[in-house]
């Protein structure tokens, strides 16, 4: 008998293929797709999906779930940039949702393993003796840094059929040797529930319904106090931002910190910006049995998904789970390390965790 998986379906190409690549490997296929947020790019994801799930003659599902979504990424999302930081709110879904959430529907299904169409490889290591998530072959697209948050539990009950593929072409081919209507569907760079990428407007809305502050005028100033304009609000800003400061000043100045309880945007020179030293919390390590706490022990490092792996040297608190805390110190100082952005800890091309920026 066929093993079954549940195949997260988006609507675009990259799930789309991998509900071939899937049947093709003799796995009993089923579509599943999450409405996450109203509005009329929802309902197109869902059309989509079910026409791509028709197409293939597989079984297509629709999952509800607005209320989970909104609970455990678009209120941390809120809170995050209340608090004066830049979240990742892809990552949240991740860790709550897309993994975690969908396993549980997958179960409910009677199916053996979920499915999505990232690009990254979940493959078993002798080395650890368990099974790691790890890069794709598809460097510059590869997303394990947005993958680090999923349930280690669940590394044994998750496929990712794009694993072994290089580059997006490859999949649009095999998308329009089926017939596939999503074969030259673009690629959305958006934050889903952002209409038009305009994030201000989205939080200024969110703001005045749920009686939060609005964000208010403050000093732009430097290290020394000295000050050299007036902000909008710090939702307008996040660190390493040169653009829209407003303010003149004889040589290019960056955001090296956003002060929430004084209101206040610190500025700097390009050379400020750089650190060598970062913490993190809500850590989630993908890789058991790694004795972090003792030693520092030796990673590669991402700051942000764009950011090249840096070395560094990692160790963890000897908290309570909850209260561990990451200290992550660089060979080399790294650009604009962000608060509320996520780093990600690589072994080589194994992910080992992640967490955070404090």
């Amino acid at each position: 008998m066929s093993k079954k998986v549940l195949l997260g379906m988006s609507g675009g190409v990259d799930s789309s293929v991998a509900a071939i690549l899937l049947k093709q490997a003799g796995y009993e296929v089923i579509g599943g797709t999450m409405v996450l947020w109203e509005g009329p790019k929802s309902s197109l994801v869902v059309e989509d999906a079910k026409k791509v799930c028709e197409k293939l003659g597989i079984e297509h599902h629709v999952f509800h779930l607005e209320k989970e979504f909104h609970e455990k990424v678009i209120a941390p999302f809120i809170g995050c940039y209340a608090c004066a930081k830049t979240p990742n709110p892809c990552i949240e879904c991740n860790r709550y949702l897309k993994f975690a959430l969908f396993y549980e529907k997958a179960k409910q299904l009677g199916c053996d393993f979920i499915a999505t169409g990232h690009y990254a490889k979940m493959q078993w290591s002798k080395t650890y003796q368990q099974y790691v998530l790890t890069k794709s072959k598809a460097t510059k697209k590869d997303q394990t840094y947005f993958l680090y948050s999923i349930p280690q539990e669940l590394l044994d009950k998750i496929l990712f059929p794009l694993a072994d593929f290089t580059d997006k072409t490859e999949i649009r081919k095999i998308a329009e040797e089926h017939d596939l209507v999503v074969a030259a569907k673009k690629d959305s760079q958006e934050v889903c529930f952002i209409p038009n990428d305009d994030y201000v407007t989205f939080l200024m809305d969110h703001f005045k319904k749920s009686g939060n502050s609005l964000p208010r005028k403050g000093a732009i100033l430097r290290k020394d106090g000295t000050v050299l304009g007036t902000h909008k609000g710090l939702i307008y800003y996040t660190v390493g931002q040169r653009k829209g400061l407003g303010i003149a000043y004889p040589e290019p100045l960056y955001v090296l910190k956003l002060d929430p309880d004084k209101n206040e945007v610190i500025v700097g020179t390009k050379e400020e910006l750089y650190e060598t030293t970062l913490q993190a919390n809500e850590l989630n390590f993908l890789l058991k049995d790694i004795d972090l706490v003792s030693k520092p022990v030796e990673v590669m490092a991402k700051i942000r998904y764009r950011a090249e792996p840096a070395k560094a040297f990692l160790r963890v608190s000897n908290g309570g789970e909850k209260e561990k805390i990451a200290t992550l110190v660089f060979e080399k100082p790294q650009r604009a390390i962000t608060k509320g952005q996520s780093v990600v800890f690589y072994v080589g091309d194994v992910v080992l965790g992640g967490g955070i920026i404090l």
